[in-house]
């Protein structure tokens, strides 16, 4: 049986209120994005609470985070995207979840970087006769293994969804509720598994719990900037947070 929260764990006030301002801003920013806001939690929750405690916390505030944004785009899903992606996502999430304890989790990381970095370089330099990305149903099986096995190490995928979930033709609305219906499928799985290995505490529990309003609302508030976005500029934010984080995993992973 895991032991009982005490207040003691817990950081400094002004410190949990600066991850209670990041938890709305990432809410905020993944709202329009479909991601980024791991990168702006992550790294306030690792000094805080432990590298552990981090990704455990993370999970639950980014599934009511993607829980809200498809409440918020629900009449822009495309459920079979969905459900293909959950083929192979459910199964790979239990392994990764099994493996999450002992994972090299440095180099992982910074090869998500490199990916994220090279998957924008290779949209603006390929040359012209160069096939753009293809993806047909089927292949999201595919897609949602392995990005399920990545996040159930690090924490974290939405960038490593991006390119897929547009080359299928999906922008805004109908991809930041698509792509959040896929992630909560390997984050159901990823918490089922967490708490069947015991690994889940009660101060991730909490934590996540309290968190969990300010994800919803940061959602809310970044469906309304969502809307007022043109395709074109929607995809240059998209492809800019890209680069972001992907600098932001190399450099920290």
């Amino acid at each position: 049986m895991p032991p009982p929260l005490e207040l003691a764990s817990l950081p400094p006030v002004e410190q949990l209120l600066l991850i209670a301002a990041a938890a709305f801003l990432a809410s905020t920013v993944a709202a329009v994005a479909g991601f980024g806001g791991s990168a702006i939690l992550l790294p306030l929750l690792v000094p805080a609470f432990g590298a552990r405690d981090a990704v455990l916390i993370l999970t639950i505030v980014q599934l009511v985070g993607n829980v809200s944004r498809v409440v918020f785009n629900r009449h822009e899903l495309v459920l079979p995207v969905v459900a293909w992606f959950s083929v192979g996502a459910v199964p790979f999430a239990v392994l990764g979840g099994i493996a999450f304890a002992s994972a090299p989790l440095a180099v992982l990381t910074r090869l998500l970087g490199a990916f994220l970095i090279g998957v924008v370089a290779w949209r603006h330099l390929r040359p012209a006769d160069a096939g753009a990305l293809r993806m047909t149903l089927p292949r999201f099986a595919l897609l949602g293994a392995v990005s399920s096995f990545v996040s159930a190490l690090v924490g974290t995928i939405g960038p490593l969804l991006v390119p897929f979930f547009l080359a299928y033709g999906l922008v805004r609305g109908a991809y930041i509720g698509t792509e959040a219906l896929s992630t909560v499928v390997i984050q159901v799985a990823k918490i089922g598994t967490y708490a069947g290995t015991a690994v889940m505490t009660p101060l991730s529990i909490v934590v996540g719990a309290a968190l969990a309003p300010l994800m919803v609302v940061g959602s809310l508030f970044g469906k309304r900037v969502l809307n007022r976005l043109t395709d074109r500029v929607f995809v240059w934010i998209v492809e800019a947070t890209m680069v972001v984080a992907g600098a932001a995993f190399l450099l920290g992973g």
